[in-house]
């Protein structure tokens, strides 16, 4: 078994979704195409949102955009989060948990007076059960552990269906959190084989068995 230094949130939820599938990309690291065009689409927002939080100068970059990266982006700046006081953004952060490292890149971290307010920005839609979306465990926890805070709420902005879900941080949901991250990485790290496929029709499935 691969001794992993630290557990993304993608990964947990690959392994979630079908352990064969978390074999031939974190362990055997067979790595396939993705679609370019949307990965793209996405990264363009991504940045541009990171400069402009940053208080660089992005006139010239929101020229370059095209029609749809525009309206999204007018979507996304009017945001009334945008307004706060910005702690940083492409932030990475991480926390323990027991044994093991669990960390990612926040989109972006801001505060209203002693509030923290996490932002993820989705150019397809928010993920179903966010609450209990590995990204949102992952990045409540961290912060909430770097910070020695629970004020922390996770806001994932829909720019597909321009809306916001946003989730708050409370003890309850902080221990669910704490148990629900240990059962998974044990399931990963006692696995014997990784033999067993959920039916996903992914990006594997001319390899899988």
């Amino acid at each position: 078994m691969k001794d992993f230094s630290i557990f993304s949130p993608n990964m947990l939820k690959t392994f979630e979704l079908c352990p064969r599938k978390f074999y031939y990309r974190y362990i055997k690291n067979i790595s396939m195409p993705v679609n370019d065009e949307i990965f793209e689409f996405g990264k363009n927002i991504h940045a541009l949102a990171s400069y402009y939080l940053r208080g660089e100068f992005t006139d010239n970059l929101e020229k370059s955009l095209s029609d749809k990266e525009n309206n999204v982006w007018q979507y996304l700046k009017s945001s009334e989060y945008f307004s706060y006081d910005v702690i940083n953004t492409e932030y990475n952060l991480s926390f323990k948990e027991g044994k093991y490292f669990f960390g990612g890149r926040l989109d972006a971290l801001l505060k209203k007076e002693d509030e923290y307010f996490i932002l993820d920005y989705k150019t397809g839609s928010a993920p179903k059960g966010a609450k209990y979306d590995f990204q949102t465990i992952i990045y409540l926890l961290a912060v909430s552990e770097f910070f020695k805070t629970e004020n922390v709420c996770f806001v994932y902005i829909d720019l597909k269906n321009k809306e916001n879900i946003c989730i708050k941080l409370t003890d309850e949901l902080k221990k669910e959190y704490k148990i629900k991250l240990n059962d998974t990485v044990k399931k990963i790290t006692s696995a014997e084989s990784f033999s067993k496929i959920n039916e996903c029709n992914c990006e594997y499935k001319m390899i899988c068995y």
